[in-house]
């Protein structure tokens, strides 16, 4: 079997984007003008769709959409061959088979930047691929094998909602008649219908103890950590997502984002998913937290209305930090945790640790509140979901609760 031709990276940031001059990205623009004259038109239908998405929606959704866009029409343009307005049902339910099991020459190992600027020009990192295989912590990957990749049920639906919304943009715009992929979806063959009791990703309440505990204990004996206690605090304290407290076109978290109410209650305000702002309740204990980490950056005790501040500060530079950023603290200290509850407790009992990620802080600190029986419509309004339904489905599980104690006692004979 032929390889197939290798894939170069098609979009850059929203900013480099808007404004883009294709003379800059030498590898791109002969990828565009050699071929087909429709290479182009697709990759500026691309370009408009993703400039609005970048300027309607979060960092994330856009970098989420930018890749989906982007391995779609490399498909089109490399593999296919075929334009987009001439795709029908079939042909989308041949890129989901291209996407369960992807070329080895089109998957790589990690996150690396798409382009790279040598001699003035962005020219296409070579160690990029248009899909990631992604290592557990743990597992080596001085021999990783590719083959193992499989698109996880949430990936594939991913891939199939941001082309959809291509679809309905051009659709919108008269670029294109019509949109396959809403009937290819229901006939796709690796969607299965899900009826799972759903797991939450987690930490024990004794797993969050050595989190927070060795968290402590760097930050007394490092004033730097001081940052990654309040950071692991502040994400599992106010169940935050990792974007809610990092620096992102047009919202920047800063100090004077806690404030007190007449009452003396205080309440941190959160720009949060679907460009909504929220106030999470601080409770009394996070106080201190708030006010060791002040002190040790040389700030007042709490801050002020004025306090422009960042929340989560650089140690060198200035200003705030990007999720990947904050990520790599959280995991640092996980990493930390696994180590020391493993040898006091066994792999069995730290075993979690070792599959964390931020994420599950939000996860934690909501579970616990469930546990510790606060008002579901409460913690709701706090985690920023649309309606109590969504909390109960996502933290609760009332109707499996009920359905597993009522079928405790079932007997075999």
């Amino acid at each position: 079997m032929m390889p197939k031709p290798l894939a170069v990276p098609l979009f850059p940031t929203y900013n480099e984007l808007k404004n883009i001059d294709l003379t800059d990205y030498p590898q791109l623009s002969e990828l565009l003008n050699q071929n087909e004259s429709w290479f182009k038109k697709h990759w500026l239908w691309g370009q408009e769709f993703l400039v609005y998405i970048g300027r309607n929606k979060s960092e994330h959704t856009f970098s989420r959409f930018r890749n989906e866009v982007e391995r779609f029409l490399l498909w089109t343009f490399l593999i296919k061959e075929k334009p987009m307005d001439e795709l029908r049902k079939s042909d989308i339910l041949e890129y989901a088979d291209f996407c369960w099991q992807p070329p080895l020459n089109w998957i790589c190992l990690a996150s690396y930047e798409k382009f790279l600027l040598e001699c003035g020009f962005y020219v296409a990192n070579k160690k990029w691929s248009p899909f990631r295989l992604k290592i557990s912590k743990g597992d080596s990957i001085t021999k990783p094998d590719r083959n193992k990749y499989r698109p996880s049920q949430q990936t594939l639906a991913s891939s199939f909602t941001a082309i959809n919304s291509f679809y309905t943009y051009l659709m919108n715009e008269e670029y294109c008649a019509g949109n396959p992929v809403l009937i290819a979806k229901r006939d796709c063959k690796y969607f299965i219908k899900d009826a799972q009791v759903k797991e939450i990703k987690r930490l024990t309440s004794s797993q969050w103890q050595y989190v927070l505990d060795v968290a402590v204990e760097l930050a007394d004996s490092d004033p730097h950590h001081e940052r990654s206690l309040f950071l692991i605090a502040a994400l599992k304290t106010f169940f935050l997502r990792i974007s809610e407290l990092s620096e992102r076109s047009g919202w920047s978290p800063i100090m004077s984002h806690f404030w007190e109410d007449d009452d003396g209650n205080w309440w941190l305000k959160i720009y949060g998913k679907g460009r909504k702002i929220r106030d999470v309740t601080v409770p009394v204990h996070f106080v201190e937290f708030l006010k060791r980490y002040r002190l040790s950056r040389g700030l007042s005790g709490l801050p002020s209305q004025g306090d422009t501040n960042p929340i989560i500060e650089k140690i060198r530079g200035r200003g705030g930090m990007t999720s990947r950023q904050l990520s790599r603290i959280v995991q640092t200290i996980f990493d930390y945790a696994y180590e020391r509850m493993k040898n006091k407790e066994g792999e069995d009992k730290a075993r979690k640790l070792k599959e964390a990620s931020a994420h599950w802080l939000r996860h934690t600190g909501a579970s616990l509140e469930i546990e510790r029986g606060r008002s579901l419509k409460d913690l709701s309004e706090d985690l920023g979901h649309s309606s109590m339904a969504t909390t109960d489905t996502v933290y609760v599980h009332s109707e499996d609760k009920k359905r597993a104690a009522s079928g405790k006692e079932r007997k075999v004979n």
